[in-house]
């Protein structure tokens, strides 16, 4: 039951905190939570699918399938989360000081809006089917009840949920002028936490070199599998043990998003 509550609990966790973070980010947006639950509402039942078919897509590329479809998700969640925060950094001044005139806030917000759609599908997506393919694992290694996984499923789910529900309650009290600015930040780290993930995923696979491996080793202090690295994992891509290619994805994520983001900045009309 522990390994479920875990395991539950660390996929939940991100995905939790894509959704807070992005709602936080788009609270001056009219109509946001439809598009957020259509978001998640989308991710589940494309995780739903694709663990239908797991053993199929594991067998591709010569049994690489799993990892290749992984990181053409998380591609795709990057492209959007760099999206989503370009767009705001062009027009989040302009939402903001309309934040009180709904039609022009929805009008204005419905290009980040479909770029929050697809990123909340594609991480929810991501650790859903990750999910079920762990449990199947542990159901199928393991002498666990499966009332015992259920129970611990649950609580995992609990508590990555209300870790969620925390960051966007603490989002909450930022002023909204400030707002676009903190999780503008947030988004850029989680996008370039998941360039990192993408890059871990390719070297699994065979399709990318590790080169220095591990590049640091911070287990010692802080394990991949503690609350707090879990937590960091989450938000930042942290890693105990990473490779030289994944550090350099992340940072080259990280420059290349906020340059685009500092470039939109300087070209936007004035309020």
């Amino acid at each position: 039951m522990f390994a479920a509550t875990l395991i539950v609990f660390r996929e939940s966790l991100e995905a939790a905190l894509v959704i807070g973070i992005v709602a936080a980010a788009t609270r001056p947006i009219a109509g946001r939570g439809w598009w957020i639950a259509l978001g998640a509402a989308a991710g589940v039942a494309g995780a739903v699918g694709v663990a239908a078919v797991a053993r199929s897509i594991s067998q591709w590329a010569g049994g690489s399938g799993q990892e290749l479809f992984t990181a053409v998700v998380l591609a795709l969640a990057v492209a959007m989360l760099a999206w989503h925060n370009v767009w705001m950094a062009s027009h989040g001044r302009q939402i903001a000081a309309q934040a009180r005139d709904l039609g022009k806030s929805v009008a204005r917000g419905e290009v980040a809006l479909t770029a929050i759609v697809t990123a909340i599908a594609l991480t929810v997506l991501r650790e859903g089917s990750e999910t079920v393919l762990f449990l199947v694992g542990i159901a199928s290694s393991a002498n666990s009840s499966r009332a015992a996984l259920a129970i611990g499923s649950v609580l995992g789910l609990v508590a990555g949920g209300a870790a969620g529900t925390l960051m966007y309650v603490g989002l909450l009290r930022v002023p909204v002028n400030r707002l676009f600015v903190v999780t503008g930040w947030l988004i850029l780290l989680l996008a370039a936490g998941m360039a990192g993930q993408f890059a871990r995923v390719l070297i699994q696979a065979d399709v990318l070199p590790a080169l220095a491996s591990p590049l640091w080793d911070t287990s010692s202090w802080m394990p991949d599998d503690s609350v707090l690295g879990t937590l960091l994992r989450a938000l930042l891509g942290y890693q105990a043990q990473p490779s030289a290619t994944q550090v350099l994805f992340y940072v080259a994520a990280l420059v290349l998003i906020f340059a685009a983001m500092r470039r939109a900045q300087s070209r936007r009309p004035a309020a």
